[in-house]
């Protein structure tokens, strides 16, 4: 550990507490587990609003929370052993809900967006910002309204982190509609002569994807495509035109939207699947799209409907709440539909895995026989390459995103810190 910064509240876990507090659970008989597992999961995302986070050129890294954004970077710049310092802080104006996710534009303005559909660009000096409102963002007002009333939990309309192109687009996913808003340089705009769209997409289940948008193509000879996982029961594998849509274009069946490309469902091979969510962005490489089921394969009587990710979460080695299953499909531009490339039984409970290009080979974390792995699949196949056993549950890596670095290490993150895998 080269410096620490202390946030203040929720609890700090010291590697002591962190194991005492897994011992506490795996110790407690396996049907009262789930509510330990709930509780904890509770306690370690206690006040947790800024779950993304970006680091800019300038290796100043940017974290959101419900009133704006903090910067912060080394006292020293280039000492990365001298003490963290808070750089800058930005109080956001009012919006609806707090901040979700954050990105940036490729002319260097922050992107932010709220729960209820407000956008928001601010530069990196933080002394100007624009803002907007999403199409139909006044329905994410009703649909608390309506949670509420229910006794449901509330939930928000935004939910996941969001795309941005070379040329501006801002790709946002709200429960049943996917946004461009257009970054002009100069404003936000939702105007269709800019290029802004919104359009609605499958979402069975009202509750919206859980997946952030990912582009997909490149290049003038590309189809061009934003892609993501929808909100039905069984998800789909979903892309829409993200620029232009093609002269003389005739959508699939069963199409909410002319700009709709194609849609695949992705049952994970089992086609008597009545329920298969994702919590992870769909992960792109050229045309192929890979997505993972993070539906735990049962749920106890009586658990909380919402709080079922914890099951994967914490508990995504026992095997009695494992999910299984990954799909890769594929864009076919001459065909121009979205197709079945494979499907492979191996567990990635709750990371975003990731592709290496130069490799082939898409890594995740898994679970095999109760124990949690290091996964390696090949690209062009689905059969797996190599599989390595993690030593206990501290190795968890609980809805983080796997990096990559230039070395081949791997790193992500667990419920309590981070964790390093040497090449």
């Amino acid at each position: 550990v080269l410096a620490v910064y202390n946030l203040g509240p929720p609890p700090v876990f010291t590697e002591a507490q962190a194991d005492a507090a897994l011992t506490k659970i795996f110790a407690t008989p396996p049907q009262d587990r789930p509510i330990e597992a709930l509780k904890l999961s509770a306690q370690i995302q206690s006040n947790l609003v800024g779950i993304y986070s970006m680091v800019d050129r300038d290796g100043r890294f940017y974290v959101g929370s419900d009133k704006g954004v903090t910067v912060y970077g080394d006292s020293v710049p280039g000492d990365a052993e001298s003490p963290i310092k808070v750089l800058k802080e930005w109080a956001a104006p009012a919006t609806r809900g707090k901040l979700i996710g954050i990105n940036m534009t490729y002319d260097g303005w922050v992107v932010f967006v709220s729960e209820g559909g407000d956008v928001i660009v601010v530069n990196r000096d933080f002394t100007q910002h624009h803002m907007i409102s999403l199409p139909h963002s006044e329905q994410s007002m009703a649909m608390q309204e309506k949670l509420r009333k229910s006794g449901e939990p509330t939930w928000s309309w935004v939910r996941n982190s969001y795309a941005v192109d070379e040329q501006g687009g801002i790709y946002i996913a709200s429960a049943g509609y996917i946004h461009k808003v257009v970054w002009t340089g100069g404003k936000l705009s939702i105007a269709a002569k800019d290029g802004a769209w919104s359009e609605p997409y499958r979402d069975g289940t009202g509750l919206g994807t859980g997946a952030t948008p990912v582009l997909m193509g490149f290049g003038p000879e590309e189809d061009h495509l934003v892609v993501f996982t929808d909100g039905d029961a069984v998800m789909n594998v979903t892309a829409y035109w993200r620029d232009r849509i093609p002269a003389g274009w005739k959508p699939p069946a069963g199409a909410p939207s002319p700009r709709l490309a194609g849609f695949a469902r992705a049952d994970m091979g089992n086609p008597n699947a009545t329920d298969v969510q994702s919590e992870q962005a769909t992960v792109v490489s050229g045309y192929g799209a890979l997505v993972v089921n993070n539906e735990p394969a049962s749920v106890p009587a009586g658990y909380p409907k919402l709080a079922k990710r914890a099951l994967v979460g914490l508990l995504g080695a026992d095997p009695r709440f494992t999910p299984h299953g990954l799909q890769k499909f594929e864009w076919n531009p001459k065909t121009r539909k979205m197709e079945l490339a494979w499907t492979s039984d191996v567990a990635s409970p709750n990371v975003v895995p990731f592709v290496s290009a130069s490799s082939n080979l898409a890594y995740t974390m898994g679970v095999r026989e109760g124990r949690w792995t290091f996964e390696g699949i090949d690209w062009d196949t689905g059969k797996s390459a190599f599989h390595y056993i993690l030593p206990g549950e501290k190795y968890n890596g609980f809805y983080s995103g796997l990096i990559q670095s230039d070395e081949g290490d791997i790193v992500f993150g667990t419920p309590f810190g981070r964790a390093r895998i040497k090449r």
